[in-house]
C-alpha cells in the first residue's frame, strides 16, 4: 500500500498588486513549493501571477462582504485548512499630526487595523484546523517616532498590540502568530504625492516634508530580497514571534532594545531638520489669525 501523499501547504496573501511587497511574497512562497492564493482588489491586476501557477482572487479588505466572499472562495478551493494567512494589504498616510484629514485617518485605521482583525476572525477556523500561522506585516513605524507619520505609525502600533494579544489567545489551538517588523522596502505603498496645506506650521521645512513622503523608497531594500528574508523566517520549524526585515530593521531593534528612548527622538528630529522650526511659532500664529 502506497504511503499517503503529503498535503501541499496553502498560503493566503492580501495586497498582491504588482510592485508591492505582497506580489513579491506570493512569488517567493510559490518558489518554495506552497500553494499560493494571492489577492488584490481586482483580480485582473495580478494576472501575471496566474501565469506562474498562483491562484488569484479578488478582495477589498475594507468591505466586510468582500472578505466573507473571499472566505467562501478559499473554502471552495481548499479542504477547509489554511496553513498561512499573510495580512499584507495596507495604506500609507504621511502627514504631520496637526495637518491630518480625519477621514483619511479613519481610512488608514480601517485598512491597517480593522480589516486585519476581520480577516483573522473570518479565517481563524481554517487556521485552527490546519494548526497554521498568521503573519502580520507590521512596521518599524509602529516602534519609532518616524516624523510626519503619526497616524500611520499609530495604526501600525495598534496592529502590533493586537497581534501580541492574538498570539497568546491562539496559542492553545497551536496557531502561531508572527509580526514582521518591516523596515525600508522599495514598494508601491509610498506612491501618493502630498504637499503641506498653506496654513501648516511646517511650511518652513516643506522640502524636508516632501523628502520624507518618499524616504522609505530612497533607502529601501528590494522587495524580492525582503520577501526572501520574510519567507525564510516564517517557514522555520520554530519561527520567531517578531521577524525584523527590511532596511534599517536591525538598527532600530538595537536602538529600541539597548538605548534610551530619547535617542530616536533626537535622530529623527535631526534627520528631517525640525530644528529649523525653532522661532517660527510666532509667524505661524499670526498667519493663523489672519
Amino acid at each position: 500500500m502506497a504511503p499517503p501523499t503529503k498535503r501541499t501547504k496553502t498560503v493566503l496573501i492580501t495586497g498582491c498588486s504588482p510592485g508591492g511587497i505582497g506580489h513579491a511574497l506570493a512569488r517567493e512562497f510559490s518558489s518554495r513549493g506552497l500553494r499560493v492564493l494571492a489577492t488584490a482588489r481586482r483580480k485582473e491586476t495580478i494576472s501575471d501571477l496566474s501565469a506562474l501557477g498562483i491562484t488569484t482572487l479578488a478582495v477589498d479588505v475594507d468591505v466586510p462582504e468582500s472578505i466573507a466572499q473571499l472566505k467562501k472562495d478559499v473554502l471552495r478551493i481548499t479542504d477547509g485548512k489554511l496553513d498561512y494567512l499573510v495580512n499584507n494589504a495596507g495604506r500609507n498616510y504621511t502627514v504631520p499630526a496637526l495637518d491630518v484629514d480625519f477621514e483619511e485617518v479613519e481610512q488608514t485605521f480601517r485598512t491597517n487595523v480593522f480589516s486585519v482583525m476581520r480577516m483573522c476572525k473570518e479565517f481563524a477556523p481554517l487556521l485552527i484546523e490546519a494548526e497554521g500561522t498568521i503573519v502580520q506585516i507590521g512596521s518599524l513605524a509602529g516602534i519609532m517616532p518616524y516624523v510626519f507619520g503619526s497616524a500611520y505609525n499609530a495604526s501600525k502600533a495598534a496592529l502590533h498590540a493586537y497581534t501580541n494579544t492574538l498570539r497568546v489567545e491562539l496559542a492553545p489551538f497551536n496557531v502561531k502568530v508572527i509580526t514582521i517588523v518591516t523596515g525600508g522596502v522599495k514598494s508601491n505603498i509610498a506612491r501618493t504625492d502630498r504637499t503641506l496645506p498653506q496654513d501648516s506650521i511646517y511650511l518652513p521645512i516643506s522640502a524636508e516634508y516632501v523628502r520624507r513622503t518618499k524616504h522609505s523608497q530612497e533607502v529601501g531594500m528590494p522587495n524580492e530580497k525582503y520577501a526572501a528574508q520574510v519567507v525564510s523566517g516564517v517557514l522555520k520549524r520554530r519561527p520567531r514571534r517578531n521577524i525584523w526585515a527590511g532596511y534599517g530593521a536591525w538598527m532600530i531593534w538595537v536602538a529600541s532594545t539597548f538605548f534610551p528612548a530619547w535617542l530616536m527622538d533626537w535622530v529623527f528630529a535631526r534627520m528631517f531638520n525640525l530644528w529649523k522650526l525653532r522661532g517660527t511659532q510666532g509667524q505661524a500664529a499670526t498667519k493663523k489669525l489672519k
